[in-house]
């Protein structure tokens, strides 16, 4: 029956009898919307939807479930099912369903063109735009939930949603002010500077996550330093962004069993101004990507990280006219180092 009516509404319809001709007539006809039960003979629905988007993500799946079902139907929608339909099956709400599913292929397509013409334009930084994939899977993961959650009246639901939405608006917000420091002439404030101040002020700042999550922040500060002429801001930013680096790679060490520390320190530097340290005792990092952290829109923090802080980083250093390095090694901690030159 429910093949008649979507065949009258004007769609192409196959159908299978259980779960394994199911999965078989998927991998052969590979068809952009399912529609399955939950409880059958077999594999059930839920192995189903598991199975096709392990094969397919993108394949939109509506399960359909008696009014008994609903923990089951709700369990379906983490396994990212397009929508769930209780019976008996009105046909405006399949209507609303399918129209649901059109949707997010439409925005899904819209999107993939979005990012291809965006590719093209930066294809030299593949990492970014991996980034705005992941931004725009998010931002569309989030509307779902948030959408469902206002559907069912389900609190949680809209508060997870909300959650997620926002993470993403808060990630989007980082990347273009990244991006807007990075494409910005460095016109940097040259005036007599104390270079301790910024590693203090860094400290004050990063303080309350560090106590947080556990981490022994120390700062070891050269008490004979000469004031030198610097953009204390944009070195500041600089700090910033490395211990930030550093405090992430801690937390990412698989070795519970020691201390978690990051370490900031000035020094006094034979034919330089100042030497900035920032060292810590986190996963480290092998050779290969320490060539590439400065440049190329690389990150080591998966789909959390877009690189260009660090690209930043190295910009302003080098309107400086200042060194920068990096030392470390796998499973060791990381070692970054500022150089600024005297300046008259």
């Amino acid at each position: 029956m429910l093949s008649i009516s979507l065949t009258d509404q004007g769609y192409e319809v196959l159908t299978a009898r259980n779960g394994e001709e199911a999965l078989r007539l998927f991998k052969e006809v590979n068809p952009p919307i399912v529609l399955s039960d939950i409880r059958m003979p077999g594999i059930d629905g839920i192995e189903i939807l598991r199975k096709i988007k392990e094969e397919k993500p993108e394949t939109e799946v509506i399960m359909l479930t008696g009014h008994g079902d609903l923990d089951l139907a709700i369990r379906s929608l983490k396994y990212e099912a397009t929508d769930f339909i209780t019976k008996p099956i009105h046909d405006e709400v399949l209507e609303i369903a399918l129209k649901r599913a059109h949707e997010r292929i439409s925005m899904r397509q819209k999107i993939r063109e979005h990012v291809e013409h965006l590719e093209k334009l930066v294809h030299e930084i593949s990492g970014l735009s991996h980034t705005i994939k992941s931004l725009a899977g998010g931002l569309e993961g989030g509307t779902f939930v948030l959408e469902k959650g206002i559907a069912l009246g389900h609190r949680e639901y809209l508060i997870q949603g909300w959650g997620m939405i926002r993470s993403s608006v808060d990630r989007i917000r980082n990347l273009a002010m990244d991006l807007l420091n990075f494409a910005k002439p460095s016109e940097l404030l040259y005036r007599p500077c104390d270079p301790n101040k910024p590693v203090t002020d860094v400290a004050d700042l990063v303080k309350p996550r560090a106590q947080e999550h556990g981490i022994e922040l120390k700062t070891s500060l050269a008490p004979d330093l000469d004031f030198l002429r610097f953009d204390q801001d944009a070195i500041q930013r600089c700090l910033l962004d490395l211990v930030t680096n550093a405090m992430d790679a801690v937390l990412a060490s698989d070795q519970s069993d020691k201390a978690k520390e990051v370490m900031i320190r000035t020094l006094k530097a034979d034919g330089w101004g100042v030497e900035y340290q920032v060292v810590d005792n986190g996963c480290g990092m092998e050779k290969e990507i320490q060539e590439r952290i400065f440049k190329g829109f690389f990150s080591t923090k998966g789909v959390t990280g877009t690189g260009v802080g660090l690209m930043v980083t190295k910009k302003i250093v080098d309107a400086h006219k200042g060194l920068l390095q990096v030392e470390s090694a796998k499973g060791l901690g990381t070692k970054v180092t500022i150089r600024l030159p005297e300046r008259d």
